[in-house]
């Protein structure tokens, strides 16, 4: 199973507070057991939303928005693609990591979507297919 986590936005993520060195080096050992244990796929660190964007749709029209928003419980600072057993090993492995924040924070695990969990919109597999060979296509460049 393929799950990210999310890591979730504070104050001082927000402000642009960068983490201390022992911060960092505590993350990259971290990081390196999830890379021994063969469940780390991707982890980045995100720039403050006063950097980002968002696009809103409705319809055929689109909108651009400038950052910073406003809610910080709603942003991201950061996200790991794992791949694990189970939602319990996620959990485990979420328990051991550093407080990747200066203050209080928080890691959200969601699973990510399969190709087989979408069989009933796409009884004849073709779509899958599709995406399956794209999927392949991305791994191969890498």
């Amino acid at each position: 199973m393929k799950v990210m986590v999310i890591v979730k936005a504070s104050k001082g993520s927000e402000a642009g507070e960068m983490p201390s060195e022992t911060l960092l080096r505590e993350m990259g050992k971290y990081n390196e057991e999830l890379v021994n244990a063969g469940i780390m796929e991707a982890g980045e660190g995100l720039h403050p939303s006063s950097a980002g964007f968002r696009v809103k749709f409705s319809g055929d029209k689109r909108t651009v928005v400038n950052g910073p928003f406003a809610e910080t419980k709603e942003l991201i600072a950061g996200f790991w693609m794992w791949k694990v057993n189970s939602m319990e090993e996620a959990i485990e492995w979420v328990k051991r990591c550093p407080n990747p924040m200066i203050e209080d924070s928080e890691l959200e695990i969601r699973r990510v979507f399969d190709t087989g969990d979408f069989a009933e919109c796409d009884p004849t597999g073709e779509l899958r297919e599709v995406e399956h060979k794209l999927r392949e296509r991305t791994q191969q460049k890498k």
